[in-house]
């Protein structure tokens, strides 16, 4: 291992956040995040529209995040300070990845400075090694975003293994999707659990699909919440809308935590944490520290600039691939779906 500090640059552009984090010997110097409100109006993500405001962000979101990590230096010195550069490779939409991996590969060339490419969903894992308290290995996380919900153990930084995931709706999609039918703007679930936390989380009873092992579905919850609706007098959602928040957010949570404390009694690991977007939802973070006391786990929250897309997950996983040595060549390309 080189006892000069390891300096990496990490670009994240999977979705619709353009973002860089500098890390140093594995501590986050800079996290920064461009968000592009050029969807709002969609009611969801546009692909076009996202690769274009990556392609506009991207410059400036890295010098910032330069200019944050090494405050008196020069733009040149704050490049030369760089000992490899790191980009999401997969999974995303492939526009918006090929905006940061073209980005990151010609900076690595004209550099002549490693590359080293991260997959999304296991820098989302561990993402929770990046604060002071971290769960010991082997530890399990709970991942929930907009397009993935899973269940991993986490033996070591190089060996994550997914236990269990959806089979068809990721819980984040659930709780976007039935945003929309509650007719909360964009984007949902942020609105849905502010308003959740004013009502009754037992005033409704939705489906709780039961699916095989330690997987999940929630296409079943969507459609049982629309039929529900379906039937109801004109003015009911209005009537009821923080009550039915808080049933659907209980459900969804109740979803999510009986395979998880599964997972816990199959495995006997009690060092628990979770990631992913769906990760600064209250009612999650309730649920996973109600399940830590009941089964003795040891539960570890991430920051909430952790939980969303950001770079700093990306910086964190390359630092644990630089010190295995684990870097890419030029011919490295990214793919909008990816195994582990």
């Amino acid at each position: 291992m080189s006892q000069n500090p390891i300096t990496i640059l990490a670009i994240e552009s999977s979705c619709d956040e353009t973002a860089a984090s500098v890390i140093v010997d594995g501590k986050i110097l800079s996290n920064y995040i461009a968000n592009q409100s050029v969807h709002e109006k969609y009611g969801g993500v546009v692909p076009e529209l996202a690769s274009r405001a990556h392609m506009e962000n991207i410059v400036p979101v890295v010098e910032a995040s330069l200019k944050t990590a090494f405050p008196n230096l020069t733009h040149t010195q704050r490049l030369n300070q760089l000992d490899a550069i790191a980009f999401t490779q997969a999974p995303g939409l492939i526009g918006s990845l090929l905006v940061g991996a073209q980005f990151a590969k010609s900076l690595s060339l004209s550099l002549g400075k490693p590359l080293i490419s991260v997959h999304h969903m296991q820098a989302h894992v561990l993402a929770n090694l990046i604060d002071e308290r971290k769960p010991s290995f082997p530890f399990l996380c709970l991942t929930v975003s907009g397009g993935h919900t899973q269940i991993v153990r986490c033996n070591s930084p190089a060996e994550l293994i997914i236990l269990g995931e959806t089979i068809d709706d990721a819980a984040g999609e659930a709780f976007d999707k039935i945003s929309k039918i509650l007719g909360l703007p964009y984007p949902g679930g942020p609105v849905l659990d502010k308003l959740a936390k004013l009502g009754n989380p037992k005033a409704f009873e939705f489906a709780k699909p039961q699916v095989p092992d330690l997987n999940y579905s929630f296409s079943g919850l969507k459609t049982s919440v629309l039929y529900f609706l379906q039937k109801q007098e004109p003015g009911f959602i209005e009537a009821h809308l923080n009550d039915l928040c808080a049933s659907v957010q209980y459900t969804i949570v109740e979803i999510l935590m009986r395979k998880f404390k599964k997972a816990i009694q199959q495995t006997g690991i009690r060092e628990i944490c979770i990631a992913g977007g769906v990760s600064a939802n209250s009612g999650l973070r309730a649920g996973v520290l109600e399940l830590g006391q009941k089964t003795h786990s040891q539960v570890y929250l991430p920051s909430f600039e952790y939980c969303t897309d950001n770079a700093a997950m990306i910086a964190i996983t390359a630092h644990y691939k630089y010190l295995a040595g684990a870097f890419d060549d030029l011919s490295v390309s990214s793919t909008a779906r990816s195994n582990w």
